[in-house]
């Protein structure tokens, strides 16, 4: 039986008098890659906000292991183990990548000599465009190479869950392509993986299992070949 890592149960986030999430409830079991598709504004980016707790919560619980997070601090919910990576490569755009990817330790309340060279050394392994441009700062970076920065800081204090926010989002093809290997190999280095996409197609090739979410509600769920197969998610969202 699978490790559940994280669990939603019955989530309701209100913006005023607009429903962004109507009682959602899903679950992220360990080592998983789970996506969560749907239209813009269809509640997915509230859902990770959320789970951050950067965004208010009418009602609902949850869950990262056994523990209840609902309402525990954002910091605390990073040091749980929790990285949270925007939609829009937020990166630090006059530091270098290497000073970016420091930051990305900041959350642990103590470092261990010699922790960040190795992190450091491990994210130029796994982006080694990084390495390269390493003492570039990060404002003269592609923006294929920004959102590689973004994904790499956000694993830099080696969390045991990374949520992707649209991480192909405005890039080309060949650079999408590239985002998606990136995060197949994220989870075969053991980390768990909930992932936010526009490209539905690709998300749901790589996907263990999918959620599709229309007006803030869950409306189909599934592997991601099923909700692939689905003929009216085809129509709808593969362009089928």
């Amino acid at each position: 039986m699978a490790d559940t890592m994280l669990t939603i149960e019955h989530l309701v986030v209100d913006y005023g008098h607009v429903h962004a999430i109507r009682d959602v409830s899903l679950h992220v079991d360990k080592n998983e890659i789970v996506c969560l598709i749907g239209s813009n504004g269809a509640g997915k980016t509230s859902t990770l906000g959320a789970i951050s707790n950067i965004v208010k919560k009418e009602s609902g619980r949850i869950l990262f292991g056994n523990q209840e997070i609902t309402h525990m601090h954002p910091a605390q919910i990073v040091q749980m183990g929790i990285s949270h990576v925007p939609e829009g490569r937020h990166v630090f755009p006059r530091m270098t990548v290497k000073e970016n990817l420091i930051l990305g330790t900041m959350a642990k309340k103590r470092v261990k000599k010699g922790y960040i060279q190795q992190r450091m050394e491990e994210m130029y392994t796994l982006f080694p465009r990084l390495r390269e441009r390493m003492d570039q700062a990060a404002g003269t970076l592609s923006g294929g190479e920004q959102q590689m920065l973004a994904i790499a800081r956000g694993l830099m204090y080696d969390p045991e869950l990374i949520m992707l926010d649209e991480p192909s989002l405005g890039l080309a093809p060949i650079i999408v392509e590239e985002i998606f290997e990136l995060v197949c190999r994220i989870q075969k280095q053991g980390k768990t993986v909930l992932l936010i996409e526009q490209n539905a197609n690709m998300a749901l090739q790589i996907s263990d299992r999918a959620y599709l979410l229309e007006n803030g509600a869950i409306v189909k769920q599934g592997t991601g070949k099923e909700l692939q197969r689905d003929d009216s998610i085809r129509k709808a969202y593969l362009g089928g």
